[in-house]
């Protein structure tokens, strides 16, 4: 009785969310896309000939956003979990961790690429502490792709939550990469503790 009381709530705040209205309007899959859309506008990154890796893309929001600047480069989404086929947008379902799917994404691109995306986050546990510490290593690990696959110019974009990983994600991010920038987007939920991080151009270690 309880789950459905919260799933309840849920729908009716979700009803109530402008940015959640608009994602229906416009057909994005999520209303996290207009946090993309935002922060490109800021960043200006999307170019029409980049590459692209988005890393937890289901269900696809982050990926049509993309692929509506992206008009001639490659855009590879993955995920664990199964997302919906996108005109133009390849997907592998699968966790980016493994080798096997290592070697695909490094395959797919055949060399160094524009931009790496995260919007990932760790499966709540009840546990805020558990949860940030856990987006916070998803972030890491994307964090360490990104160095690797991208060109010296390359943008690395991702969630993060304020909480225990924050600070040491500040530092690698510091060794890694020349610009550092940390945003909220307006489309954000002001109750979350998601920020998001921006990085560009590779520091030669």
């Amino acid at each position: 009785m309880k789950k459905n009381k919260i799933s309840k709530n849920w729908l009716i705040k979700q009803k109530k969310d402008s940015f959640f209205i608009q994602s229906k309007i416009y057909g994005y899959r999520s209303r996290s896309a207009f946090k993309l859309i935002e922060m490109n506008k800021k960043f200006k990154f999307l170019k029409k000939n980049s590459s692209l890796l988005d890393l937890g893309s289901s269900p696809g929001g982050w990926s049509q956003v993309a692929r509506k600047e992206i008009i001639k480069g490659k855009i590879l989404a993955l995920d664990i979990k199964f997302m919906e086929k996108i005109g133009n947008v390849d997907f592998i379902q699968g966790d980016f961790s493994e080798k096997e799917i290592y070697k695909k994404i490094f395959s797919y691109f055949n060399n160094k690429i524009d931009v790496v995306l995260s919007d990932m986050a760790a499966n709540t546990t009840g546990s805020k502490m558990i949860d940030s510490y856990r987006t916070g290593e998803l972030c890491l690990n994307a964090m360490k792709l990104a160095k690797e696959i991208l060109n010296p110019d390359g943008v690395f974009l991702s969630k993060i939550f304020m909480g225990s990983v924050y600070e040491e994600i500040n530092e690698k991010a510091k060794k890694y990469f020349k610009k550092i920038v940390k945003y909220k987007p307006l489309s954000s939920k002001k109750e979350s503790k998601e920020i998001y991080i921006f990085c560009k151009g590779i520091l030669k270690i």
